[in-house]
């Protein structure tokens, strides 16, 4: 769980997950917050890395990539700090990694009422198609975060992940395909951020967006890396240890 400024979300997010899937790890990587969300995270009953400023989601995700591998573990799945992802959704997006390295939690699959509307909607959508090209498969929600990923798709992040900007959803994804993996998405219903105030207003979303396109033409123009990491039985996702979550 990436955390930046999420002191009034993260305890009750972490206890819902404990609720709903009381095996699993939980590591909350603090990306630099200002706030008591470091210490609110570890009452809770999580593993807290705290980063001394903040990276961007990207760098925090980078770092509990990091972090399961060295400890053991052969899947992720990443849960937003705020409450949106609903605990009950984890094991379905979790499951999807039974035929795939990455498993996608998406919003626009025919679950739920989430919607988005006007210019960024619109982005999204463009987004989708593309992607959906490169990894021969339709795909509705590529810029979800509620994603989980196998051992396979973890050391790929780890070592192709770009390196000159902090991705953290179309850029990534797009170099893990270009690495060999395999997506595929899970519909999934979520909810409103549960407290705090979004991290971007409508115009950052914009800008996002924007940036994500001009990222996307520099991800498509990297080369192919040979699939060299082999899935991890899917009789086990969680390897040596539970997934964290």
């Amino acid at each position: 769980m990436p955390a930046w400024n999420e002191e009034e979300a993260i305890g009750n997010t972490i206890r819902d997950i404990r609720r709903v899937e009381p095996g699993m790890d939980i590591l909350v990587v603090d990306d630099g917050s200002r706030d008591d969300t470091a210490r609110i995270a570890a009452e809770a009953g999580a593993v807290v890395l705290k980063l001394p400023f903040n990276l961007g989601v990207g760098g925090a995700m980078r770092t509990g990539f990091k972090y399961a591998l060295r400890n053991g573990y052969s899947g992720v799945i990443q849960v937003d700090s705020d409450g949106q992802h609903m605990p009950e959704e984890i094991s379905k997006v979790v499951k999807g990694l039974e035929t795939a390295d990455i498993s996608i939690g998406a919003r626009f699959a025919g679950k739920g009422d989430y919607r988005a509307k006007g210019p960024r909607r619109w982005a999204m959508s463009l987004l989708a198609v593309v992607i959906s090209r490169v990894a021969g498969t339709k795909l509705t929600d590529v810029t979800s975060g509620f994603r989980a990923v196998n051992q396979r798709g973890l050391h790929q992040y780890i070592e192709h992940f770009p390196a000159e900007y902090l991705g953290d959803t179309v850029d990534s994804l797009v170099v893990a395909l270009k690495s060999g993996c395999t997506v595929t998405q899970v519909p999934v219903e979520m909810r409103p951020r549960q407290a705090g105030t979004p991290s971007q207003s409508p115009w950052k979303s914009a800008i996002y967006l924007a940036r994500s396109g001009l990222v996307l033409c520099f991800a498509l123009a990297r080369r192919k890396t040979p699939r060299d990491h082999q899935a991890p039985s899917t009789g086990d996702i969680a390897g040596e240890g539970p997934v964290p979550a």
